[in-house]
């Protein structure tokens, strides 16, 4: 499995990377842990999570999947073994998001303390905090940089006009820069992304570590009408998807994964790995046949064709 390059950082990750929404919130400590090792195992080594995964729980106040991951890092010995990326600025009870200087300073050491951990691999900021200047949040990073506790950083839910002032900033002052984008794509939700992010991407050399790559689910295939919408707890934000459009895509996903003796999940993903900048789509599994989709797709090729049928069917 070829691995890819993180911007221009030193890190290097397999294509596929493991959401850790999932982790405290659908599945409980010792199925994370299973999922973990099983993700490892079969060679990947990109972990996602985040300070605030998962607040929207009743009775949890954020930071219950880095404290799972921390538990698995402290019990299996893999740290070294994988790349861990979190992130910072999601309103974590001050009732907006926040990048200013303290506050980053505040939660790494949260985060550090509930991973158990002396470093983070990649640290994103998640959400845009408009009243906090780039350059408060660019330094501040840097001087985490400086000090060994992150060696890399990324941005997500940026708009483009932050994320290129941010980086001009730090090329301005020599400081440590975006290395990573996370946005919204998939075969669905592609219009973003390839019209407003990708020529920031193409132009600054960055990676793309794309979230909701199966759009939270519906390109599973499972969600195929309303009377499906039950199935799981994300089942009720199916229905937007439930459009011609939608079942097109879910057509084509279907002829696909016919052709190759797949599943449609893995072909959606193979899609998005296809794409250019891309460096590891975001996925989540809470059960082995799941997770046996997800990591199917960095050895799955599509050919021309099947990436033309896919990127028609989706336009």
């Amino acid at each position: 499995m070829q691995k890819r390059k993180l911007g221009k950082s030193g890190l290097d990750v397999a294509p596929l990377a493991f959401g850790g929404n999932v982790f405290g919130w659908t599945i409980d400590e010792t199925r994370s842990f299973s999922l973990l090792d099983a993700f490892v195992d079969a060679g990947f080594n990109l972990i996602d999570t985040a300070n605030s995964y998962s607040r929207w729980v009743p009775g949890h106040k954020g930071g219950e999947s880095e404290t799972i991951i921390g538990n698995w890092l402290k019990q299996s010995g893999k740290r070294e073994q994988i790349v861990l990326a979190t992130k910072v600025g999601s309103d974590m009870g001050l009732g907006r998001p926040c990048l200013t200087r303290d506050h980053i300073f505040e939660q790494v050491d949260a985060s550090l303390q509930r991973l158990q951990t002396d470093y983070i691999d990649l640290y994103q900021s998640h959400f845009d905090d408009v009243t906090t200047p780039v350059g408060e949040t660019m330094e501040a990073f840097a001087q985490l940089v400086q000090q060994g506790k992150v060696r890399v950083i990324g941005a997500s839910n940026l708009s483009k006009e932050r994320l290129q002032e941010s980086l001009d900033y730090s090329r301005q002052h020599n400081l440590p820069r975006y290395e990573t984008l996370q946005p919204e794509y998939n075969l669905y939700n592609r219009e973003k992304y390839e019209q407003t992010y990708a020529p920031i991407c193409e132009k600054e050399g960055l990676s793309v570590i794309s979230y909701f790559a199966l759009a939270s689910g519906f390109l599973t295939g499972k969600y195929r009408s309303e009377a499906d919408l039950g199935k799981s707890a994300r089942g009720g934000g199916m229905k937007a998807y439930l459009n011609e459009r939608g079942y097109k895509i879910l057509d084509a996903l279907d002829a696909v994964a016919g052709r190759y003796n797949t599943r449609p999940a893995t072909v959606a993903l193979a899609w998005v790995m296809a794409q250019p900048h891309i460096a590891a789509p975001i996925a989540s599994a809470t059960t082995t046949q799941q997770l046996h989709e997800l990591v199917e797709a960095a050895n799955l090729q599509l050919d021309e064709a099947a990436i033309t049928q896919l990127t028609e069917a989706s336009r």
